[in-house]
């Protein structure tokens, strides 16, 4: 904990005011949404392209936060009663404080940075260690220049090791994170493509990951990544004692042979009696296992020790994923990895599920050991601030622990067996239940027991690519420009109140439907953000009324209908409605020529009011069509600019799409309407390049067949097997939403990296891959759509857009959403 007075001697302030020097800080936070103990709160005012932490300061005070690292000057929030402290960079001030705290620990600790599974090698050490240390590592993937040191920040000294990540994707971030950690021991992953692009090299990339073992006593790395192990020789690495593994002849652990089974990978390592046992195949979490055996040897585990810990490992996800549940509810799978920084995180996404009013909290006992009660206590505070309903606690130490949870219903379990044997006893029921728990209670058994038993076919939705995109597109509006997600269609295929809570949870202006039924089922859902309905329709004027729901009003005959409907809500005053130009698409929308009849008419009703006036390009993708698209605005212009001086006030207006927010920013107005940019697709080549694939949809082999040659595959006999081919049956077809169009070769699938062509006619529910050459299995993974196999190009080999393939996936394929 620190003092307010020992912030000041710690950061490099430009100014500070101090109202009061009595209370201690224990939690730093940068986000507003994730402040838990208001009063011990040190909030850092963070400023970004798509937002300014120094708009929330007053929300914040009012909750009871009392101290605020800032970079605009004092004076501006000389009002509120709080401790404020100026600086240049918040950021660097919050690594500041990281740096201090670091300073109060001697134990081990071990630093991790590369290009690939710098995650799962810290997740899996940790795991291995669980038992011998009572550890601290990075929550999720805290790696970035604000996770590294809030993860730092939760050192203590009950703790025994340390365990850390760092990422960076730019030179001069390293030098910050390096004094933050501190590692004495190193290991460095693989140097791969991520986050290449401000480099200008790899060898340059290499050299800035590096900078996190400057003063590192012992690095773990594979010798056998060439240019590692020549840059490792330079003589400012001469300190470091080499821990490498690999064929190379320098190896400090040199192979001799690998020998990879149907399930395991055996190593033989000159000079050792026994040989590791790695319980995978891939060649990536063979090097993973590598970089661990390693670090577990320079402690002087025995291989046979070692083996026993990484016959315990799976793969994992390192991601929270939302899936469908029992009885109209859903469960969040968080179950990689438990200590009380991921359980707040956890926790926090929990809380965003506001269309379920109960939130229930699936508990095992903790990685760490050692939890002292002052522990437990802050466990059962967060559990409690989260407002969780039900809480099932699992384990010996749980169990001892139940009295200190302040919760409405309490239900204990001595083992994982115990709490799936008795189920039933939860009465999982419309809630959202949060599985968190430690590797070693295999908790994903309860999510599988929980989860709608579906269909193996399963669209993942990645809400972290969600928020990327989102936020790509903001950064290109001004402050005050407001943003209108389009979420018709069931958010274009990708699903509804799940994805929905995020934008949500990112301050989303406008949410905008097609129809009212969508409209009623987010409002259901306690989906409270202002929802325009772009297909109103008179039958749905009254059930829009009652649910707040906003109408487009596109032509005279719905603007009288929509009249005689508030008539029968005098109570409604002001409501809010969105008149529709028609701008040259003629689709929907009124003349410009009959604005003067719309206002006269308004002028009557003063139950309504326009809330915004706006269009829609026809073609401002295309740079073909450029002076049509200024035309459109120019006319928009003009017409909104009448109404406005007839009805006396003004109104939003936006006409720009998704195209539009980068091409036409002069027509950005009041808001923006953002629809397949949102989902990661757009005909505009820079913009494509700049946005994140959002979707997974996969599924599994469930039979594989030889077919001879001369046989034919699929209905109508069309396709003729040339060479005999082993090809696999995958569990998807046109019912589900797979173009009957791929069929006979025009489309792929990707099974274990290799892309195999679609053999035969697509049927219903099936269809036939060839997989020759390739070793597979049944249950194998199958990915249909990804970022190799993207949507934009398969689109245009089909002649469709991407538009019609996300509708098309049909509803009985499972939406799984994934967050970082």
């Amino acid at each position: 904990m620190l003092s307010p007075t020992e912030i000041v001697k710690t950061i490099q302030t430009i100014d500070y005011s101090l109202i009061t020097g009595f209370n201690e800080i224990k939690d730093l936070v940068f986000d507003s949404r994730k402040v838990i103990t208001p009063n011990q709160s040190l909030f850092f005012a963070i400023k970004t392209s798509n937002d300014d932490g120094h708009k929330y300061i007053e929300e914040l005070f009012h909750k009871g936060v009392i101290n605020f690292v800032i970079s605009e000057p004092i004076k501006n929030f000389s009002k509120w009663n709080a401790n404020f402290y100026r600086v240049s960079d918040p950021i660097l001030a919050l690594q500041q404080l990281a740096i201090q705290h670091r300073k109060n620990f001697t134990y081990p600790v071990i630093g991790i940075t590369g290009s690939n599974g710098k995650t799962t090698v810290k997740e899996w050490l940790a795991q291995v260690l669980t038992d011998d240390f009572n550890i601290v590592k990075n929550p999720n993937s805290f790696n970035s220049q604000i996770g590294v040191p809030l993860s730092v920040w939760q050192m203590s000294a009950k703790d025994t090791i340390g365990i850390f990540e760092a990422g960076i994707s730019q030179l001069g971030e390293m030098e910050k994170l390096e004094p933050i950690i501190q590692p004495g021991i190193g290991i460095l992953c693989n140097i791969g493509d991520a986050h290449a692009a401000h480099f200008s090299g790899i060898h340059e990339k290499l050299n800035e990951k590096l900078k996190l073992f400057k003063h590192a006593k012992f690095l773990v790395y594979c010798a056998d990544h060439t240019l590692i192990h020549y840059v490792i020789q330079e003589q400012q690495y001469h300190k470091i004692q080499k821990l490498s593994w690999g064929f190379h002849e320098d190896a400090l652990y040199q192979i001799n042979h690998i020998d990879k089974q149907r399930s395991k990978t055996i190593i033989h390592f000159n000079g050792f009696e026994y040989a590791l046992e790695i319980p995978f195949t891939d060649d990536a979490s063979i090097e993973n296992c590598c970089h661990i055996a390693a670090t577990l040897l320079h402690f002087k585990y025995s291989i046979p020790e070692i083996n026993g810990k990484l016959s315990s490992l799976t793969h994992l996800s390192m991601r929270m994923e939302i899936k469908e549940a029992l009885n109209r509810s859903i469960v969040i799978n968080d179950t990689y990895s438990l200590d009380i920084n991921s359980l707040k995180i956890a926790l926090d996404f929990l809380g965003t599920q506001s269309q379920f009013e109960k939130k229930t909290l699936i508990l095992s006992d903790f990685d760490q050991v050692n939890l002292s009660d002052d522990d437990y206590l802050h466990i059962a505070q967060i559990v409690k601030e989260h407002h969780i309903k039900k809480l099932v606690l699992v384990g010996e130490e749980m169990s001892k622990k139940t009295a200190v949870f302040d919760v409405p219903k309490k239900i204990v379990f001595q083992t994982t067996d115990q709490l799936l044997q008795h189920l039933t006893e939860i009465n999982i029921n419309f809630e959202a239940v949060l599985v968190k728990g430690a590797r070693k209670f295999q908790f994903e058994k309860v999510v599988r027991a929980v989860q709608l038993k579906s269909h193996q076919t399963v669209l993942q939705v990645d809400l972290g690519a969600i928020t990327h995109n989102l936020n790509y597109y903001r950064s290109l509006l001004e402050p005050n420009t407001k943003l209108m997600a389009m979420v018709k269609a069931l958010s274009y295929g990708l699903g509804d109140s799940e994805l929905i809570n995020e934008l949500r949870y990112h301050n989303i202006d406008y949410l905008a439907v097609a129809y009212v039924d969508e409209g009623v089922a987010l409002r259901k859902r306690k989906i409270n953000t202002p929802i325009v309905v772009l297909g109103a329709e008179a039958a749905g004027f009254s059930t829009m009324i009652q649910y707040q729901l906003e109408p487009e009003i596109f032509n005279f005959h719905y603007l009288n209908k929509l009249a005689e409907t508030l008539q029968l809500f005098p109570e409604k005053q002001n409501y809010p409605i969105h008149i529709k130009i028609d701008t040259g698409m003629h689709r929907l929308g009124f003349d410009p020529d009959s604005v003067l009849e719309l206002t006269n008419f308004l002028k009557q009703y003063p139950q309504m009011i326009v809330a915004s006036v706006f269009s829609h390009f026809a073609a401002s993708e295309d740079p073909n069509e450029d002076h049509f698209t200024i035309h459109q605005a120019t006319i928009f212009q003009n017409t909104c600019d009448i109404i406005e001086k007839e009805l006396g006030y003004s109104f939003m207006r936006h006409i720009a799409n998704s195209a539009a927010i980068s091409r036409f920013k002069q027509f950005h107005f009041d808001c923006v309407r953002l629809g397949l940019g949102l989902y990661g697709y757009t005909a505009v080549k820079e913009d494509q390049l700049k946005l994140q694939n959002t979707i997974t949809l996969k599924s599994i082999i469930t039979q594989i067949k030889n077919v001879k040659k001369d046989d034919t595959i699929g209905y109508n006999r069309t396709f003729v097997v040339q060479n005999e081919m082993n090809i696999a049956i995958v569990p998807i077809g046109y019912a589900d939403g797979y173009p009957k169009e791929l069929s006979n070769g025009k489309g792929f699938m990707i099974v274990k990296g290799k892309k195999c062509p679609v053999v035969g006619k697509i049927c219903m529910d099936m269809t036939m891959i060839d997989v020759t050459g390739i070793d597979v299995h049944e249950e194998d993974e199958v990915i249909i759509y990804n970022d190799q196999n993207n949507l934009n190009i398969i689109s245009e080999s089909i002649q469709k857009s991407p538009y019609e393939l996300l509708t098309a996936i049909s509803k009985r394929v499972q939406r799984i959403y994934i967050r970082d």
